[in-house]
């Protein structure tokens, strides 16, 4: 079987070619910033002519049967399977994943494109009484058209995936637009495993472009009816302001500064070896990633020697070697932001245990105790492997801690008394939080979303299938109506 080729170009109504923009888009390698290719970007009239290309398509791919639908979304899995390897070389060169990560990606992409294909034959309207005497009511679910698709880099290929299957099977036709960062995984390689499954062009479309150039022109097109966005909360509520300007529907998965809370009955053994997974996973780069321990004062010195010893015996580096867990930062400015805050928060008194020195863009994985919620290290969302533990005395004050940022997104609490466990995760001001497990799970098939800052709008299983579909309200009068006095 031979290798994509050509994956540093558009994709627009079935035709794979260069950007208009005079700006080159340079894919590097975040581990060694090799070069990897250069991309001639996208200008506004390739973002124009790839929304005109699923304008048009999305005409004829609505009311495409569901089984053929399914059958391409099938088709489509069968293909990642068979090119699994490759797929995760390219996510450990351009995206900086070790191989366990490249792995669980590809496994939790399949995941949500197998769940996918059941979408066609699950997207069912009503039928419902009415006030009025012989009125049949009805609501018939539309496909919404054209949906357009803004990723991020960290988990790029599942991260587009979970908006492209259910828009695809759903009968809607997308435009995505990767980040620059890592525009194979997080778009191109999708076109051509989509491509390969037999989608009609158009239905599938590619820009690869600078932010500061055409993403406000994408976000307004008056072509797509629904932006779906994964990224930072700073550029999330910039696409709702400008979205909502254009009256378009949002999804919009944004950040976390996610707690895991330990309580003072704990197994902590347990607790530990679910913190490595949730703090590590992708050197925290994650949204999900946890942000902040909150461990209760009385097992904290516990925790925290445990919590070292396993973090020391972390192997970090070129994460295309074996062994290798903790891999690169996804560039330079990532490592200045997070040593920043870290040293920041030294110096207000939080106490390095291990970790902190770096070589190139891979920061060794981090531990610091006896942090305050208010030092920087805290109060920011880190995305990165350095974990801050943060003691507390009462659940009062735990809650306190949970609830005092401006996000809302993931969450885990440690207890070995599960309803008194619940009832605390319950005044947890989160969309998903997760008793006796850590704070990174995705499921295809569970509510997938944040409160607060962390965003609006839910994905997965039933939840994606309301939002990337529209409702339309039909009635037929079936006996003659009264309209006295005006008849």
């Amino acid at each position: 079987m031979k290798s994509y080729e050509n994956l540093n170009l558009q994709f627009i109504d079935g035709t794979w070619g260069k950007g208009n923009s005079d700006s080159v888009i340079k894919n590097l390698n975040p581990f060694d910033e090799s070069l990897i290719h250069e991309i001639q970007a996208s200008s506004e009239e390739d973002v124009d002519a790839a929304h005109e290309a699923a304008s048009k398509a999305a005409e004829s791919w609505g009311k495409e049967l569901p089984q053929k639908r399914a059958e391409i979304i099938q088709k489509a899995v069968q293909i990642l399977e068979s090119r699994k390897e490759e797929v995760i070389e390219w996510l450990i060169k351009e995206a900086g994943s070790t191989r366990v990560k490249a792995e669980v990606e590809v496994q939790i992409t399949m995941g949500i494109m197998k769940e996918s294909a059941s979408f066609p034959t699950r997207s069912h309207g009503y039928i419902f009484d009415s006030l009025t005497p012989g009125k049949e009511n009805c609501a018939y679910r539309k496909p919404l058209g054209v949906i357009g698709i803004i990723s991020p880099w960290n988990f790029p290929l599942n991260l587009s995936m979970r908006s492209i299957a259910p828009a695809i099977a759903l009968g809607n036709a997308i435009v995505l637009k990767p980040a620059s960062q890592t525009p194979v995984t997080g778009a191109t390689i999708a076109a051509k495993i989509f491509e390969e499954a037999g989608l009609p062009k158009g239905v599938f479309n590619v820009v690869i472009g600078k932010g500061s150039e055409i993403g406000d022109y994408f976000v307004k097109h008056p072509v797509s009816k629904l932006i779906s966005f994964t990224g930072s909360t700073p550029v999330g509520r910039n696409i709702g302001k400008l979205a909502g300007e254009a009256v378009k529907k949002t999804s919009l998965e944004l950040g976390g500064n996610n707690v895991f809370v330990v309580m003072k009955d704990a197994d902590v053994e347990k607790a530990v070896n679910a913190a490595m997974f949730g703090k590590f996973m992708h050197q925290g780069q994650i949204c999900m990633s946890t942000n902040r321990f909150v461990v209760h004062e009385s097992i904290a010195d516990e925790f925290v020697k445990k919590f070292t010893e396993k973090t020391e015996a972390l192997k970090y580096g070129d994460p295309s070697e074996e062994g290798v867990t903790i891999g690169p930062l996804i560039n330079h400015d990532q490592l200045e932001g997070i040593l920043e805050d870290l040293n920041k928060s030294l110096e207000a008194g939080a106490k390095k245990v291990c970790g902190g020195n770096h070589d190139g863009n891979v920061l060794a994985p981090t531990i610091l105790d006896h942090v305050k919620d208010d030092m920087p290290i805290a109060k920011n969302e880190i995305f990165g492997p350095v974990a801050p533990v943060i003691r507390f005395s009462s659940e009062e004050e735990a809650l306190k801690i949970a609830n005092s940022r401006d996000y809302g997104l993931s969450g885990a609490v440690f207890s070995e008394n599960i309803e008194k466990a619940v009832a605390f995760a319950r005044k947890v001001e989160t969309g998903m939080i997760h008793i006796n497990d850590q704070t990174v799970n995705d499921e295809p098939n569970a509510p997938f979303g944040g409160e607060k800052g962390s965003g609006i709008g839910r994905f997965n299983g039933d939840f994606i299938l309301e939002e990337f579909t529209r409702l339309q309200w039909v009635t037929v009068q079936h006996e003659p109506r009264d309209y006295a006095p005006f008849s």
